[in-house]
């Protein structure tokens, strides 16, 4: 496992802009025809979101 030490500045801003990304994937997802291409774009999703949510976690420890 890897652990980071991130300030918290640092900690804020990779939150913005995991967020601006998923919000980007959600459009992407929901413009894709292709369906290989949507499933890659999900998963990716979904490691961000987990991500993100560990980040959150972590700035209320």
């Amino acid at each position: 496992m890897v652990h980071l030490d991130l300030t918290d500045k640092e900690m804020t801003i990779l939150d913005e802009v995991l967020e601006s990304y998923l919000s980007d994937l959600r459009y992407e997802i929901g413009n894709t025809d292709n369906l290989d291409f949507r499933n890659m774009l999900k998963e990716r999703k979904a490691v961000l979101r987990k991500l993100a949510n560990i980040l959150a976690d972590s700035k209320t420890s």
